[in-house]
């Protein structure tokens, strides 16, 4: 149903919905929303879009981008996997993946948000030159993904196991933290991320 009152703005999120040209990035499992709106704060010439299947969730965020005047971020409840029934092919710059569940036992694979079917689910709406970010706290998720993307011949921008200790991390991946971000650090756990491009 939330596909479906969607449809009419495929290929017209620009166009139709932000009425302006800007760079169309999104944020895939966006939770409370508040990477969406970290960044919709900070590059006020990009616009963001925040998907989650639990709207109860990215509720916060939406009410903080009213708050604040924000007119370059917005949120969809529906499932990652639709995605290309939301958005046409080219038609996206940019995906953040931030703190996906890892789903670690094996069984649970095809629900692993970097695996190979999601990675070409993403190359259909992404630009040629359209990139995705991946932010998490999990070891796992991050080898997992990087071994992927190197066994896959993808193509690995930048990786760094842990954002905060080493130098050289993109300033959009320090410059804020959501709530539960905020506690793995006071537990001095590990936040690691990877830019990469998905290759054909």
């Amino acid at each position: 149903e939330v596909v479906g009152d969607l449809m009419p703005l495929k290929g017209k999120w620009n166009s139709d919905f932000f009425k302006n040209d800007n760079p169309l990035v999104l944020e895939l499992g966006c939770g409370k929303g508040e990477y969406s709106v970290g960044l919709a704060e900070r590059y006020p010439d990009k616009n963001f879009i925040g998907i989650d299947i639990k709207g109860a969730r990215f509720w916060r965020g939406a009410k903080t981008a009213v708050e604040n005047g924000l007119h370059n971020v917005a949120f969809i409840r529906t499932q990652i996997e639709l995605i290309n029934h939301i958005f046409n092919e080219n038609e996206v710059d940019e995906i953040w993946i931030t703190f996906p569940d890892p789903q670690i036992k094996y069984k649970r694979t095809k629900h692993r948000m970097t695996n190979s079917e999601f990675l070409k689910l993403y190359k259909k709406i992404l630009k040629k030159d359209g990139v995705v970010n991946l932010k998490t706290d999990s070891e796992f998720m991050h080898g997992y993904t990087l071994g992927l993307l190197h066994g896959e011949g993808h193509e690995v921008l930048y990786a760094n196991h842990n954002v905060y200790t080493n130098e050289g991390s993109p300033e959009e991946v320090t410059a804020f933290q959501t709530f539960y971000e905020k506690q793995y650090l006071e537990i001095n756990k590990a936040i690691t991320y990877i830019r990469f491009k998905i290759k054909d």
